[in-house]
């Protein structure tokens, strides 16, 4: 026996990943870099942040569709922990935004909360001789 060791390296893997990006690439190219239904993505900076967060928390709150067309159930933890990552946005980038960041995050904020209260109120159940 010999004490040479041969080292086999196969590259095939690197040519099929070469391979597979080649198309992927190509079919993006050709539907435009966007898939079938899919609308134009959000900005990315801070109004597409508040933007993101706003419309989870209102996904949380109830009234939306889902791909099935069926409602999606409202849920209010979810909308709550979105709403609080809004205010934890707002304490945190005080004095550092512009005039209509600001404006922008507390009109969010201050609609998002209105509505929470709401649908809180509607899910409670109503108690025989409480005030309406």
């Amino acid at each position: 026996m010999s004490d040479d060791k041969r080292i086999i390296v196969d590259d095939d893997w690197k040519q099929q990943a070469a391979r597979e990006k080649e198309q992927l690439a190509a079919a993006v190219e050709e539907g435009g870099g966007r898939r079938e239904g899919v609308g134009p993505l959000p900005e990315g900076g801070f109004a597409g942040l508040v933007q993101l967060l706003a419309m989870q928390a209102l996904v949380g709150l109830g009234g939306f569709a889902g791909p099935g067309g069926q409602e999606i159930p409202p849920n209010l933890e979810l909308a709550k922990m979105h709403i609080d990552m809004l205010d934890m946005l707002e304490q945190k980038t005080k004095g550092n935004l512009t005039p209509d960041e600001k404006a922008m995050l507390d009109t969010t904020l201050h609609q998002l909360r209105i509505a929470y209260v709401e649908s809180v109120q509607a899910a409670a159940p109503i108690r025989p001789g409480a005030p309406r």
